[in-house]
């Protein structure tokens, strides 16, 4: 598939433009050229929710410095940069958008990004595992100094691996960004069965997605999920009236309204926040995330 385009044929089963050739690249410049064009901006709203959380759960367990934070579908690692480095989701749109296919080539690009990165570490940064199927993506992550540990691993299809296992179990917080509905109950299952004790889980989720089963999940792991009332967020452009057509009728399907949101032609994502319900109550949702 030449770069760029966009495989309408396996998507997920609300009818979502397939992306799946830019996720498993050698490097993560087809990825960020692909996205910009349909301003692809989730990771920007997930930088300012995630350091927030993160900040609050540190002061909640100040005897657990730094934080072990988990990434669900971590792709190339950009939560993980956002979140511990002082860059904006544009600085990584004009670093890798700027490039040539190829040029340079991936090895000395990897070099460059480990200097790069390792130069914008904030103070406290985070451990981050992350977790993705896409193996080369994951890879690059890990090369370049973004993830601590990262693991390839598929978990709606596979136990974890023994060594995933001994990394989770100390894990403070879950993040994910758009992964649900790729990802479901099972994997966060899988993830529980692993942990110490009950993490904080923050999670960006389509409207055209049911989040039910997963919270309905963390309700039986302890955790009392908090839902942003007062805005959405945009995930990025649709890919073409096909797509927005259905994600329309699958909006309508949970019964929906696009006035405000999806009428704009952009994806709109909710937030949940689960935690166990003593630091909900100590500091509320509306608290931690005003307005």
């Amino acid at each position: 598939m030449a770069a760029g385009a966009i495989n309408k044929t396996a998507g997920s089963d609300w009818g979502k433009a397939d992306f799946e050739a830019i996720y498993n690249c050698p490097d993560p410049r087809r990825y960020f050229t692909t996205l910009q064009p349909l301003d692809y901006q989730i990771p920007h709203h997930g930088q300012a929710v995630f350091r927030t959380v993160a900040e609050t759960l540190q002061r909640c367990r100040a005897d657990r410095a730094p934080l072990d934070v988990v990434d669900l579908c971590c792709s190339y690692g950009v939560n993980a940069a956002l979140l511990n480095h002082r860059l904006s989701l544009g600085d990584l749109y004009d670093r890798y958008a700027a490039h040539g296919p190829g040029v340079p080539q991936t090895r000395q690009l990897a070099r460059e990004d480990g200097t790069f990165f390792a130069t914008r570490r904030r103070p406290g940064a985070a451990r981050v595992i992350g977790i993705d199927a896409a193996e080369q993506a994951v890879e690059y992550a890990q090369k370049v100094g973004l993830l601590d540990h990262g693991f390839a691993e598929n978990l709606e299809h596979d136990e974890p691996s023994a060594a995933l296992r001994r990394a989770l179990a100390g894990t403070d917080l879950i993040t994910v960004t758009g992964g649900v509905g790729y990802i479901t109950a099972r994997t966060f299952a899988r993830l529980f069965d692993c942990v110490s004790s009950p993490p904080w889980v923050a999670a960006f989720v389509l409207r055209t997605v049911s989040y039910r089963p997963v919270s309905d999940l963390l309700a039986r792991a302890g955790l009392v999920t908090e839902k942003c009332t007062t805005r959405t967020f945009r995930q990025r452009r649709f890919a073409d009236d096909g797509e927005r057509q259905a994600a329309f009728t699958a909006l309508a399907g949970h019964g929906l309204s696009t006035a405000g949101k999806e009428d704009d032609g952009f994806y709109h994502a909710e937030l949940y926040l689960s935690r166990p319900a003593a630091d909900a109550v100590a500091v509320p949702l509306t608290e931690l995330l005003p307005g």
